[in-house]
């Protein structure tokens, strides 16, 4: 099972100047349980070689956004796709029965068409509106996140789902007490003063909630 409690997006357009491997290290000693390399404008080989560089710094699973090539050639853990890129089948095919392939939810039509029996999480957003993404769509908030995310439980219902946009440690326990398990947060944690100090307070957060929601 993925644990997508505090799930740390790693892009070089909003780390801060910060290498991308000394982050990495950074959030998951803060309490990061997952990663992902998101590089929108990054060469092949770039990308290839910080997701290597990544790879050796920690010891959570990486991931690659959209590119399955990147995350074969890297030895990532597996890639992180939405609607319009690679299929989810594709890619497991490339990759084999191990990765970890997760998929972006935005819609209730996504939501029931996803191939769920292909993937180990998705993550559904943006919850809230965000900077760190060209984003037609509007933020589905946390009303919408609750209608997705009991969408896709009603057919997968021990598939881990997460939240994405615009989550910080203001809305990540709502969200948490909404039905997510866990967050995914890019800057939040990449662009604050100390990221490995932000990771654990968010961290602290999703778990106080987890506990709080399973009391209840």
């Amino acid at each position: 099972m993925i644990d997508l409690r505090l799930y740390a997006l790693l892009d070089p357009e909003r780390a801060g100047g910060r290498d991308l491997a000394d982050l990495a290290r950074a959030l998951e000693a803060g309490g990061a349980t997952l990663l992902q390399l998101r590089d929108k404008r990054g060469a092949t080989r770039c990308m290839i070689e910080q997701a290597r560089a990544i790879k050796v710094a920690v010891r959570v699973p990486l991931v690659v956004n959209d590119r399955a090539d990147v995350a074969l050639a890297a030895g990532a853990d597996g890639v992180h796709v939405g609607w319009d890129d690679i299929a989810v089948a594709d890619a497991r095919r490339l990759l084999g029965d191990k990765s970890i392939i997760g998929l972006s939810i935005k819609t209730m039509q996504q939501a029931q068409a996803a191939p769920l029996h292909l993937l180990d999480y998705v993550c559904i957003g943006g919850v809230f509106a965000t900077s760190s993404k060209d984003n037609p769509d509007p933020p589905v908030g946390i009303g919408g996140f609750k209608a997705l995310a009991a969408a896709i439980r009603a057919r997968a219902h021990n598939l881990p789902v997460g939240a994405i946009a615009g989550i910080d440690a203001g809305n990540a326990a709502p969200l948490i007490a909404a039905g997510a398990d866990g967050v995914a947060v890019i800057s939040a944690l990449s662009l604050a003063p100390d990221p490995q100090t932000a990771a654990r307070t968010l961290r602290g957060l999703v778990d106080a909630a987890i506990e709080k929601r399973s009391a209840a």
